[in-house]
């Protein structure tokens, strides 16, 4: 119960109430999104022959991070560690753990609290799985598949962990 005259207030993402430069929050969020995944796949695409993935791709993740709404230092930090878990996918499905230090940069570009880290278990579980299950290169689709909705769904999960217990509930009219 609410005191009387005191209305609740919905729950706002600690990155929507950051001033903007340019652009809508929305517009940003998905664009980074896009750009830090699909650079994330995309870097995926190269060989030995195919070398225009790792700069298109690498470029892509890097400027997803950097235009995300956050503040400065939250954008800059995921830079070179999410870019280097980028380049180390390569190696094949032995590595799809690391993901969760992607994660973990998400989670901190995007203003979470500490009890929202703990989202980052599921994904290293899959990756200790993965590493038993996927010992050939020839899984690594399967295993970059999986190892993606796993992310997602703790990504949403640390945003539910996010939320204060209080906002979770509907208020009364």
């Amino acid at each position: 119960m609410t005191p009387a005259g005191a209305e609740r207030v919905a729950w706002v993402e600690p990155a929507a109430r950051l001033p903007l430069r340019w652009g809508h929050y929305r517009d940003r969020v998905a664009m980074g999104l896009v750009l830090i995944i699909g650079g994330m796949v995309h870097l995926q695409a190269a060989s030995t022959t195919q070398l225009w993935p790792l700069a298109v791709g690498t470029t892509a993740h890097i400027v997803g991070w950097l235009i995300l709404p956050a503040a400065a230092w939250r954008r800059l930090v995921p830079v070179l560690p999410s870019s280097l878990v980028v380049w180390l996918l390569l190696t094949g499905p032995q590595s799809v753990w690391l993901v969760s230090v992607t994660l973990l940069c998400w989670l901190i570009a995007r203003h979470r609290p500490w009890r929202s880290f703990l989202a980052l278990g599921p994904v290293l579980l899959y990756g200790v799985a993965a590493v038993t299950l996927f010992r050939e290169y020839a899984g690594a689709l399967v295993a970059f598949t999986g190892v993606l909705a796993v992310a997602v769904g703790s990504a949403w999960w640390a945003w539910a962990l996010a939320r204060p217990a209080g906002s979770i509930r509907r208020p009364s009219p």
